[in-house]
């Protein structure tokens, strides 16, 4: 046999394994989805219910928010003009807040993302073509947020804002005035307790992977969310179990849902993915996080001030 008649043969395999690949994928989603529909169907006729540990449920988002935003569109009825969403820091949108929405509910949605090669993969999935999807790639900012939203036909009413960045999250939500959504999913990080309204400093290039080597320094606070939250006319309603991800909903929405402090609705994470000054994990808990942290400033948000950690928090 020649070498190109065995190259051949070697690369037609590989195709054919490749599809069958990408339908057992395609077959293992439909299943998640179709099982995701009757807990929906569920959350419908039940509750309301305290809290979201009992909603939670995940067929494409990190950790249980899928359930948790099903629950909160039920709930804030948000009608078919408003089925449209935003969300960034969304890398290759395998893993996100808003593809169960695209997907299951047929959501109109945005998505952005900073690095070239996660919009590539956006725009080559099937995805892409089979639903009303624009993909941005852009390094989002307080200076230019608006303006993406508003050049990809985004404005007024929508139904869901989120924002992942781990970084400049607290100031790109201020930010944020060409879109109205009924719900906004935002990430905190929970190291910084729930007493103190901080963020790190707004700074345009600010990277999580460089402001400090141990990963753990970013974001913001639950406090500095739900004091942002209320100035923008949004009442905090929970945390997903996991500790990471807040929940807004517009006050003029809220249908009865609770609003909570953010004393209330914190949740400590359990996440040990700490680095130490040579890039490995390690599996800092509790804490000690914010030991790791203490010389690193943050600024205040109620009184615009920068302050040291280990200054705020005694340690």
């Amino acid at each position: 046999m020649s070498s190109v008649v065995a190259a051949s043969r070697f690369w037609s395999k590989l195709l054919t394994r490749g599809r069958k690949f990408l339908f057992l994928a395609d077959q293992v989603a439909e299943a998640k989805v179709l099982a995701a529909r009757i807990l929906i169907n569920q959350l419908k006729v039940s509750g309301p219910f305290e809290g979201f540990r009992h909603v939670e449920f995940k067929v494409f988002s990190q950790f249980g928010d899928d359930g948790i935003i099903q629950y909160l569109v039920h709930r804030t009825g948000i009608g078919a003009e408003e089925e449209h969403f935003v969300e960034f820091g969304v890398e290759n949108y395998e893993e996100s807040n808003t593809r169960f929405l695209l997907v299951n509910d047929n959501w109109k949605g945005l998505v952005i993302d900073g690095d070239p090669g996660n919009i590539r993969y956006i725009k080559n999935d099937r995805i892409h073509w089979r639903h009303d999807l624009t993909a941005l790639c852009a390094f989002v900012d307080a200076e230019n947020i608006d303006r993406l939203i508003a050049s990809a036909g985004f404005s007024g009413d929508i139904g869901l804002l989120s924002i992942d960045i781990d970084g400049n999250d607290y100031w790109i939500w201020q930010a944020v005035s060409s879109v109205r959504p009924v719900i906004v999913v935002i990430e905190y990080n929970s190291v910084f307790g729930r007493e103190h309204a901080v963020s790190v400093p707004y700074d345009p290039g600010f990277r999580r992977v460089t402001a400090h080597y141990s990963h753990l320094y970013w974001g913001c606070s639950i406090k500095a969310l739900e004091l942002l939250g209320r100035k923008k006319g949004y009442a905090l309603v929970g945390s997903n179990s996991a500790g990471n991800n807040a929940y807004f909903v517009r006050r003029d929405r809220l249908a009865g849902l609770r609003e909570l402090t953010a004393e209330e609705a914190y949740i400590e994470s359990k996440f040990r993915e700490s680095r130490d000054e040579s890039g490995q994990l390690s599996y800092l808990a509790g804490g000690d996080r914010i030991l790791a942290i203490r010389n690193m400033p943050l600024c205040a948000v109620e009184r615009n001030e920068t302050v040291r950690i280990a200054d705020l928090y005694n340690c």
